[in-house]
């Protein structure tokens, strides 16, 4: 049986896991450290296994689900690059990838106040988290870059 509120809620965190995965993945090829371009890979590849997995759940709904990023993503992307350009591009990539973590973290926690079947929604809460959790270690990656940077300068 088809439930369209859920088969739209997925999509849109379709199109979100699918930015996460092309954001992280572009930074990864911005970044100068080993440290942060193994961080952002493994980031999209967590990613990548979010957008499978709500793919999966969109089908056994009966739905079809999204199979690409948004056009703000995209958007974001191209700016993330310039700012890399522009400024120190491990700076700029963590902090561009905290936006588009805030904006992750936004979509589950609103993806969270749908209706949604009991199975449907431990995946998203459980996605959710990990959300929450990538933001975290983006931001504290990026408090300790920054320190360090500043130590640098003393």
């Amino acid at each position: 049986m088809l439930n369209q509120e859920a088969v739209s809620v997925l999509n849109v965190l379709i199109q979100t896991s699918e930015d996460g995965k092309k954001g992280f993945g572009d930074a990864a090829k911005e970044a100068t450290t080993a440290a942060l371009q193994t961080m952002f890979r493994s980031r999209a590849d967590d990613c990548a296994a979010a957008a499978v997995e709500l793919q999966d759940l969109v089908e056994s709904l009966g739905g079809k689900p999204n199979d690409s990023g948004t056009v703000s993503g995209a958007a974001h992307r191209g700016w993330a690059k310039v700012a890399a350009v522009v400024g120190d591009a491990n700076l700029s990539m963590l902090d561009e990838v905290e936006r588009a973590e805030d904006t992750a973290k936004a979509a589950y926690a609103k993806a969270l106040t749908a209706t949604l079947p009991p199975q449907v929604r431990l995946v998203v809460q459980r996605q959710h988290d990990g959300a929450v959790r990538n933001h975290d270690l983006i931001r504290d990656a990026r408090n300790s870059y920054r320190m360090q940077k500043e130590a640098a300068v003393l």
